[in-house]
Parts: structure tokens; C-alpha cells; sequence
């Protein structure tokens, strides 16, 4: 039988679901609708899984058909879906060309390391901390890489082009507001990108078959799969070319035994083989009576007790600040709580959730959201939090509670949102120019949608801000208006867990 067809289809649903991916994260003209990015992101391992943790429903079972198609025909998702495993076979060809290393070679399993990683994983995971998750998720890494590293770099170059454009009139492309950009986060990222080039580069897809959590436990389901490749001794000739061209190196042209927990399902062995020596086999028929009875009922244990298992388990807009101070704010500011996103219900709930894959950040209209580093504490560093200083929340959005693939950010309509208290206005006396300079201001109750914050308290001839936290949401309006440097005179305290406003 002539499987050639099969790497042609693995490498055509590789490209979509690996530039879907890349144009939801770059969201360059925020194109990005909550409909396609939870098509786009269904199939994805991880997010799907946390999702399922706390929410179950019809959309977090996207992780249960990556699991039923791996019983059928292995680490399908490694080779097609996930889209840093795409990323790699993209370095790893150019290193062929590039290079004069034409050739894989069979790798050693690494055993006690990507076990030890998986084990390490689960047992974060079991204890409600997120953080090896987090760190070693294929999704969220390449959305962190993604939305730190190249957004940025595409955003210049957008506005270098229509600065250009503009010169000689033209205005069809208007230049792109990139408001911050998170050096650690750019670090971070910066950091996981050359890791996995490395890996791609010297030793084709080693990074998935010895750090990557989610290839560890696909390859513990692919042992039970139906469908395995293997070598017909008949027909071999020990060529060796298809161990040349096993990119996951578990092809032993010695014994001619192919590891299929390692093998990720690329078929390029079935091109580079040319005597049919490779072949899919359906285990269940090639057995005989006895072992195909024993290996049914090892595979029926498995699944139902994973089954068992899991089933036990823009309105606002905000005019550039003309007011400038004549002498910096003295008193600091200390904030005990971040603030999480709208739809997130409290920090426990968003942290003990969020993958930090950055997707509602590459989405979010304003910049609002930004990577944390320490905020949510070390197991919670790279997830987002609202950025005050940098930018706000608009009124009347909810695009990030509708863009996130795991739950950690909860639908939220419009009208609830506006009555979601994120967190609460503190209002520092000693830093507001209306008494350390005594002049007019005036910006944060001008840009408080709810006018939580008035220009009702006399100071002399002037006013100055009044709080009414009973109505106010913590959107951030007022702090990112606040001109005051390098202290606001005016913050947002976050809420633990979110309350409830007032109606204005």
C-alpha cells in the first residue's frame, strides 16, 4: 500500500494550524474575534486540559480527541497540531540545507529525564500550582515567543513602512500603537526560542521527546496505539534511509525496531524508504488470538482509567496628557495585589488556571494586559496582569475573556463587566498637584467611566479628586491618566477576589 500521501497531508495541516496560530498571536490589525480563536485553539493539548479542570463542557474536551487519536495512530498532535513542533521542523530543514549535516541518527530515549520532567509536571499540577506547566507548555511557549519577540519586531517594521508611505502620501496603512514592551518577558522568551532552535538544529525534535511534558505522556498513550509504524524484515534492505530521515530519532536500523513512544507520527520515513520496508500496521489484526486478547485488555484498563481519572478531576478613549508636572511625586506607591483580568473572579481562580500562553495579551485592544514577573508570585511569573501604568481597560470590552483557551479568564458579558470590580481607586494626597502645586487638573475624574473619582473636595479655589469606591470598577482610567511621576497620585488596589459595583 502506498502511504507517500501521508506525510504531504501531515505537512499541509501542520502549516494551517501553524499559521492560524501565528496570525491570532500577531493580531496585527485585531483581527482576532473570540469564534476563531477558540476553533484555532480547541485542539491544543494543554489548554484544553486546564480548561476541562475547571470547567467541563463540550469545549474543553478538545484534549480527549487529541488522546483517542493517539490511541489510534500516535503523536499525531507532535507532528500536525502543536505549533513550536511545527517551529522545529522549520529549523530543522533549514539546518539540512544550511548545513552539511544531512542526517539523523538514532538518539538515545533519555529516559529518567523526560519521565522525571512529566512526573515532576503532574505532581505540580495535583499540588494546584501551574508553574512547570506553565513554563514547559509547547502552546504557551510558542505564543510567548511569539507575542514578545516577533509582534514586536513586525510592529516596527509596519511603522517603519508606513512612516515611509505617509512621506509620499499615502495613508492606507496606518501605523500600529505598541505601547510596552516587558524586558523580562522579551528575555524569557528570548531564551526558550534559543533552546529550542538548538535542539531542532542539532538533533531534530530531541527538545519534544526529552523536556516537553506533553510529548512525554503522548508517548505513554502512543505505546497503546492501534495503528504503529514498523520495519517488514521481508522487504528491508537496511539502507538505513529512514533512519537517516527520522527526525525523532527512535528509528534502531540495527534491530530494525522503530520506538513509537518517541516516534512523533511524521511519516518521512514511508518517503525516504523505497523497497516498502516501512509499513502501518494495525496491531490488533498482526497479533495473534492469545496476544491480541491480552494486549485488548491492557488497552481497555488503560483508557477506562484514564476516563475514570479525568472524569473524577471599545468605549473609552483616552486623549494624550497635555498636564505636566513641575517636580516629581515623593511618596511611593505599594500595591499589595495585582489586578487580574475581568472574567478571571480571583486570583487563585486565574492563577491556578492560566498557562501564560499571552493570547488574550496579543488580543487585548489597549495593552492593558502585561506580562507579570513577580506580582503573582514566582510560580505564577509570566501570567498576565493589568498594566496600569502602561495603558487601561476599556469600559465596555471583554475580548480577553473570550479569546482564553483555558478558563483561567471566564466569559464575561459587557453589562456584568461593567459592574466587575477588578479592584479599588487609592487616592495619594501628598502626590496630586492639586495640592503639591496647587493647579487645575482634573484627569483621572475626567477619564472615569463610572465617576467613581470627582472633582468634588474644595482645596482653596481649586477642586480635587473624591473617591466613591462603591461604584468604582478598577479600570485603571484614572491611574493611566494620573500625570504624576514617578508616583501616581491616584492607583488601583487589586481585588483578591472580584466584588461587585454599584450601579453609577
Amino acid at each position: 500500500m502506498n502511504f507517500l500521501y501521508l506525510k504531504r497531508a501531515r505537512v499541509l495541516i501542520s502549516i494551517l494550524f501553524f499559521i492560524s496560530t501565528l496570525i491570532i498571536f500577531l493580531n496585527i490589525n485585531e483581527w482576532l474575534t473570540s469564534k476563531s480563536a477558540s476553533v484555532i485553539t480547541y485542539l491544543q493539548f494543554v489548554p484544553s486540559l486546564v480548561k476541562f479542570l475547571s470547567v467541563v463542557g463540550f469545549s474543553t474536551f478538545g484534549f480527549v480527541f487529541i488522546i483517542a487519536v493517539t490511541f489510534v495512530w500516535g503523536r499525531v498532535y507532535c507532528s500536525s497540531i502543536c505549533p513550536l513542533g511545527t517551529l522545529q521542523d522549520i529549523v530543522s530543514y533549514l539546518s539540512r540545507k544550511i548545513s552539511r549535516k544531512k542526517n539523523h541518527f538514532l538518539l538515545k530515549p533519555y529516559s529518567i529525564i523526560r519521565y522525571s520532567i512529566l512526573c515532576l509536571t503532574i505532581i505540580f499540577l495535583i499540588s494546584g500550582s501551574l508553574f512547570l506547566l506553565n513554563l514547559l507548555d509547547p502552546f504557551s511557549n510558542f505564543g510567548r515567543i511569539i507575542s514578545n519577540l516577533v509582534r514586536p519586531i513586525v510592529f516596527y517594521i509596519r511603522n517603519f513602512i508606513s512612516g515611509i508611505l505617509e512621506s509620499v502620501n499615502l495613508f492606507f496603512l496606518t501605523p500600529a500603537d505598541l505601547k510596552n514592551i516587558d524586558l523580562i518577558s522579551v528575555a524569557i522568551g528570548l531564551t526558550v526560542l534559543i533552546v529550542v532552535v538548538a535542539f531542532s538544529y542539532k538533533k531534530g525534535r530531541l527538545f519534544c521527546n526529552t523536556i516537553c511534558p506533553v510529548g512525554t505522556l503522548l508517548g505513554i498513550f502512543s505505546r497503546f496505539s492501534i495503528y504503529k509504524i514498523a520495519i517488514d524484515e521481508s522487504t528491508c534492505k537496511s539502507c538505513n534511509l529512514c533512519e537517516r530521515e527520522c527526525k525523532a530519532g527512535c528509528i534502531d536500523k540495527k534491530n530494525k525496531v522503530i520506538d513509537f513512544s518517541r516516534c512523533i507520527s511524521c511519516y518521512n520515513c514511508f518517503n525516504a524508504c523505497h523497497s516498502d520496508g516501512i509499513v502501518y500496521v494495525n496491531t490488533v489484526k498482526t497479533n495473534t488470538l492469545g496476544q491480541q486478547t491480552d494486549n485488548d485488555d491492557r488497552r481497555r484498563v488503560f483508557i477506562k482509567s484514564l476516563l475514570v481519572y479525568f472524569a473524577s478531576l471599545s468605549g473609552l478613549s483616552i486623549a494624550q496628557i497635555k498636564i505636566i508636572p513641575k517636580k516629581e511625586s515623593t511618596v511611593p506607591v505599594y500595591k499589595k495585589f495585582p489586578v487580574s483580568p475581568p472574567g478571571s473572579q480571583s486570583i487563585s481562580q486565574f492563577t491556578s488556571s492560566c498557562t501564560a500562553c499571552h493570547l488574550c495579551i496579543s488580543a487585548c485592544p489597549t495593552q492593558v494586559l502585561q506580562p507579570s514577573f513577580l506580582e503573582f508570585g514566582f510560580l505564577g511569573m509570566m501570567q498576565p496582569r493589568m498594566d496600569y501604568y502602561t495603558s487601561f481597560c476599556n469600559y465596555d470590552c471583554v475580548i480577553c475573556s473570550e479569546v482564553c483557551p483555558t478558563g483561567a479568564i471566564k466569559n464575561i458579558l459587557p453589562e456584568a463587566k461593567k459592574l466587575s470590580q477588578l479592584g479599588k481607586a487609592v487616592f495619594v494626597k501628598d502626590n496630586c498637584i492639586v495640592y503639591t502645586e496647587e493647579t487645575t487638573c482634573g484627569a483621572c475624574s475626567e477619564h472615569c467611566p463610572t465617576k467613581a473619582v470627582d472633582m468634588l473636595e474644595p482645596h482653596k479655589n481649586l477642586k480635587a479628586p473624591k473617591l466613591n469606591n462603591d461604584i468604582c470598577i478598577g479600570c485603571g482610567a484614572c491611574e493611566y491618566a494620573c500625570p504624576t511621576k514617578p508616583y501616581k497620585a491616584i492607583y488601583v488596589e487589586g481585588n483578591p477576589v472580584h466584588l461587585v459595583a454599584k450601579k453609577p
